[in-house]
């Protein structure tokens, strides 16, 4: 519950930043008079939603994220018996008891985004939109979502003519390192080194284990990598690097990387998948763990849980990334999948936003399921008028053969009595 405090209280502030924008009329009335052709935001903050439908521009999404969970499930068909919520830890493959989990998951996502997240952007609605509006409404009315995701990364689903995917289009091909960086590298030899980084968000872990991952690395005969902003460990050995910032693509794709520790998010994993680089991943919080399952589902990474975390675990899991071969062997795979495409991931984004601008939108490419209600939707009503009129042919063929029973009946009777 406190991580869903957090992200009700960061809705609050971005609609109070929101609220403030819209009184400022000089500002609002330069917004109108640029006269732009569209708006391209993140829907995990619905200020640019409500901005563009102010402004009344047509929508294009950089999306993952909507304000309550993952976009897909506010567009596409999403069948909670194959499709597993992010945060749950399932797979798309679920046994019962997992198939009961997932939709208490999905729940718990629906109470957040009525109860915590929406009434923030219902005030808005109603102070400055005659009519008012709906935040999740505006977010299904967007022209294209440009999906940070694909199919080599994320489990197969149902999806939407507007949804693009262009998972890992940040990724390019290896660029040369920085000479010094370069020729530590070099220097170790066939046994190649190890990259490890927990992202911008974290700088480094507790003391403790710190120093027991430093121990691990320190009995290595790989040289190591390693982002870390924190204290110093005192188990540091000669073969590692320590850095504040590291040139993370690169060292991804140089043929002498031989794993990835890392903690699974969304940008390290589509890096690693493009180079081919096998991950050990430790996942702090969010969707890292979702993320790295996806990998340690197709064989190209194996997770070790925070929690479950030792000096032994560590070195046993590491040794097991390098040293199996299908790892690697099925990162590689991954990484031939991801990039046979005929169109680059940031070039099919970019004809997108030009075609949205070219046409104003592309409401041609909008389902209109999600105007329909719940009952429609799910042909609850034509199944009612099916079922009853099935139980009427059933109710008139029994009266009738009733009928017709008592009818034989009474005139056996009569035959008899002659």
């Amino acid at each position: 519950m406190e991580f869903l405090s957090m992200i009700e209280e960061a809705h609050v502030l971005a609609c109070d930043t929101l609220a403030r924008m819209f009184d400022d009329r000089k500002l609002m009335k330069s917004l109108q008079d640029a006269q732009y052709d569209m708006m391209l935001t993140d829907p995990a903050m619905g200020g640019g939603l409500l901005m563009a439908h102010y402004l009344k521009l047509p929508v294009v999404l950089n999306a993952r994220w909507i304000t309550s969970g993952e976009g897909h499930f506010a567009i596409a068909p999403s069948p909670l018996s194959y499709i597993p919520v992010p945060g749950s830890g399932f797979t798309d493959k679920m046994t019962f008891v997992q198939r009961v989990q997932n939709m208490l998951h999905y729940s718990i996502i629906v109470y957040q985004q009525r109860f915590m997240v929406g009434p923030s952007y219902d005030a808005i609605c109603a102070k400055y939109f005659e009519g008012g509006c709906d935040i999740i409404s505006l977010i299904q009315e967007a022209d294209i979502w440009l999906m940070r995701s694909d199919f080599v990364f994320d489990f197969p689903r149902p999806t939407m003519p507007n949804v693009i995917y262009m998972g890992g289009f940040q990724c390019k091909p290896a660029q040369p390192l920085p000479p010094d960086l370069e020729e530590f590298v070099q220097s170790a030899g066939e046994h190649g080194v190890i990259v490890m980084s927990l992202g911008t968000l974290v700088n480094a872990l507790p003391v403790d284990i710190t120093d027991q991952i430093a121990s691990v690395f320190a009995k290595l005969p790989q040289k190591v990598i390693w982002r870390h902003r924190g204290k110093r460990p005192s188990t540091l050995g000669n073969n590692t690097l320590l850095v504040d910032w590291m040139p993370q693509k690169d060292l991804l794709g140089h043929p002498q990387t031989r794993a990835f520790v890392a903690h699974g998010g969304t940008n390290g994993v589509q890096e690693a998948i493009y180079h081919g680089t096998p991950v050990l991943g430790i996942p702090l919080f969010f969707d890292q763990y979702d993320n790295l399952l996806r990998l340690q589902e197709r064989g190209a990474a194996k997770i070790l849980e925070l929690a479950m975390f030792n000096g032994p675990s560590f070195q046993q899991a590491l040794n097991q990334v390098l040293t199996h071969a299908p790892y690697r062997e099925n990162m590689q795979r991954l990484s031939r999948l991801h990039r046979d495409q005929p169109i680059k991931p940031m070039d099919k984004a970019l004809f997108w936003l030009e075609f949205v601008m070219r046409h104003k939108g592309a409401s041609h490419l909008r389902t209109s399921a999600n105007r329909m209600p719940w009952y429609s939707y799910h042909s609850v009503d034509v199944l009612l008028l099916l079922l009853a009129a099935g139980g009427g042919v059933l109710l008139s063929t029994g009266l009738l053969i009733r009928i017709l029973w008592r009818t034989c009946r009474k005139n056996r009777n009569k035959t008899k009595q002659h």
